[in-house]
């Protein structure tokens, strides 16, 4: 079993956290550079509801005072740091009262969800493509076939849910193009509500799963290449074992270590995708959140939902920076 040091530990977690403090900092500055003003913004969409806003000018330095928009720029910052640390992500201009945190906590679960299940299909399908593509046993129309089901990965995820919704919404209306559930749905843990969630939830999952497996299938394809050559794997067929299990024993087993490194790095990108494909089908998600904060220029709901998949997008590089010298039993990070 391998093992790493305190040092590594230490230097892992700096970097993790020096990671959130640069993507909090950009974050605070960004939306900042935009052209507009998020409260006369707000003014203005009250006004296209109302027809006329009685006093505006007194609610825009009020509300001005509120969020604390007159204070000096490093004022500010510090303020927002202060914040974030306390996990305060404050009020939504856009939705106010409600707080950014309370918009975060029902969109997140939807993001995870989609997001979990869809890493879970093409990480497990497409490392099972590449191993059967590499393993001499294959039949021949099979490894046809993987190869032609691979030409979406060509295919950006936003762009293939648009070819899946005018292929499954409108030329075949087998699937909902928008939501996350059925209209009218209270959620609830009932069979009724989850098949449901599942029925609305199959487009934007096959948006990411077709358009990223392809890629794990040729990555895995090269490792069970480059590992049919090694010393073990001749040792295991002069043993006479059963091909099978020198497949999954032998080659998978070690062909999958460099594979959960890569999952690490492309993290960011995979969550930079479901953004855009939760946005494309109006599912209930960060993406659509995020969205809804760039047309209202709602500073505080920009930063909160970014920081938030920044922050989950480090964590799940820094669980798997940690585990993996305890999976793979030749790696030993001792800081020697």
């Amino acid at each position: 079993m391998g093992s790493f040091s305190l040092n590594y530990l230490l230097r892992r977690l700096l970097v993790f956290f020096l990671t959130i403090w640069v993507a909090a900092t950009l974050m605070f500055i960004i939306p900042r550079l935009a052209p507009g003003d998020p409260i006369g913004a707000m003014i203005a969409r009250m006004a296209q509801f109302e027809g006329f806003v009685e006093g505006a000018d007194l609610i825009i330095e009020s509300w001005r005072k509120r969020f604390g928009l007159d204070d000096p720029i490093h004022v500010q910052y510090l303020n927002y740091l202060g914040n974030t640390l306390r996990l305060d992500l404050g009020y939504s201009m856009g939705n106010f009262p409600a707080t950014v945190t309370e918009l975060v906590g029902r969109a997140l679960p939807w993001t995870i969800g989609l997001i979990g299940i869809s890493t879970i299909i093409f990480f497990t399908v497409g490392n099972l493509c590449g191993a059967l593509l590499a393993w001499y046993r294959t039949p021949k129309l099979l490894k046809l076939m993987i190869p032609i089901s691979m030409s979406f990965t060509s295919v950006p995820p936003a762009l293939l849910s648009l070819l899946l919704v005018y292929i499954f919404g409108f030329k075949l209306p087998l699937f909902p193009i928008v939501g996350s559930y059925g209209r009218g749905m209270v959620p609830e843990l009932s069979p009724e509500f989850l098949g449901s969630v599942l029925y609305h939830g199959f487009l934007p999952a096959m948006s990411i799963v077709l358009a990223t497996f392809g890629f794990w299938a040729l990555g895995m394809r090269g490792m069970m290449v480059t590992i049919e050559g090694e010393d073990y794997m001749i040792l295991a067929q002069a043993k006479g074992l059963k091909p099978f299990y020198v497949l999954y024993r032998y080659m998978i087993r070690n062909a999958i270590l460099p594979q959960m490194t890569a999952l690490a790095v492309s993290i960011g990108t995979l969550i930079n995708g479901s953004v855009l494909v939760e946005i494309m089908f109006t599912y209930n998600g960060m993406g659509s959140l995020i969205y809804s904060g760039i047309n209202t220029l709602d500073f505080g709901l920009i930063q909160g939902t970014a920081l938030i998949l920044i922050v989950s997008s480090a964590l799940a590089t820094l669980i798997i920076d940690l585990t993996y010298p305890l999976i793979d039993p030749r790696i030993s990070l001792e800081g020697r």
